[in-house]
């Protein structure tokens, strides 16, 4: 399903997400900061926070942007509310461009969800409840999460969890990349960036140009490895985005639907790459119902 948020439906685009105010921690809520999950020093820790509950909660991970070359998990975190309705939080660190090339960053997310998967009973989370949550580069890599989950030779070889899995059951996926090869193609005359330039974020993310390396940017794309066996998805998109173009959702969107997967496009009509209108009520309520359903069961 594709759903079209009018202007008078959002607010208007003043800020960049990552400006959002973050809210203050529930009482009772167990903070577990700087858990390292790898050997690289700075780049292989997360932070979990846990409300205080009776029973095991559903977890979801938010994975920072930054055209994988900036950016923390010590950065703004939209799913911090969400501590307020029941759900563990996690933010989560990893190499970037000029630390190593693709696959680093993914192999990080994925030997961070097994730290946590394999640590849930310790931290009070339900290992069969995990969701990811991303923006622009993190929405590339949540989406790879989502697509690439059983995907062996992303798993790689950081931590200590080799047997525990990597997948997540839902992926909430804004302005990411989806198939890295096509961008410059479907960028408009506003775009920002050159993505078919040797030194675009794509381009070093890979280790090389875009245009020379197709088959490492098949490899990185979440569209090369979607299956019937992908979770759900949600997609939040702006239709005037100047740096990652609306068809890179479009395309996954499709292909998902095509594949049998629930999959849904919400386009933020006049929105950029980011801003307000991400965190408008509309926006919060369709991704707090995306969560409820997929990781609590609720209809």
């Amino acid at each position: 399903m594709t759903r079209v948020l009018l202007p008078a439906a959002v607010l208007a685009l003043a800020a960049p997400t990552a400006a959002l105010a973050q809210p203050k921690l529930p009482d009772g809520t167990a903070e577990h900061r700087d858990l390292r999950y790898g050997p690289h020093q700075e780049r292989n820790t997360l932070d979990l926070f846990v409300p205080k509950s009776a029973a095991p909660v559903p977890l979801v991970i938010w994975v920072h942007g930054g055209a994988w070359s900036a950016g923390s998990k010590s950065g703004n975190n939209p799913a911090m509310p969400l501590l307020a309705k029941g759900y563990a939080v996690a933010s989560i660190n990893y190499r970037l461009s000029q630390h190593d090339v693709f696959p680093a960053q993914i192999e990080d997310c994925k030997a961070a969800v097994r730290l946590l998967r394999a640590n849930a009973k310790k931290y009070n989370l339900n290992p069969d409840a995990f969701g990811a949550w991303g923006s622009s580069a993190g929405g590339h890599l949540v989406a790879l999460l989502g697509t690439a989950g059983e995907v062996k030779e992303l798993e790689g070889k950081v931590g200590d969890h080799a047997g525990v899995s990597s997948k997540v059951q839902c992926v909430v996926d804004f302005y990411g990349p989806t198939e890295l090869a096509t961008m410059g193609k479907q960028s408009g005359p506003n775009s920002k960036i050159d993505h078919d330039d040797p030194k675009s974020p794509e381009s070093r993310l890979i280790g090389g140009p875009i245009k020379e390396n197709k088959a490492k940017a098949d490899k990185a794309s979440p569209l090369t490895h979607a299956s019937k066996g992908s979770p759900p998805f949600l997609f939040l998109h702006g239709d005037a985005d100047p740096l990652v173009p609306l068809a890179q959702s479009e395309s996954l969107h499709a292909a998902l639907k095509k594949l049998g997967v629930e999959s849904e496009l919400v386009v933020l009509k006049g929105a950029g790459h980011g801003g307000a209108a991400f965190g408008s009520p509309e926006s919060r309520d369709t991704i707090t119902a995306f969560l409820d359903k997929h990781l609590k069961g609720k209809k």
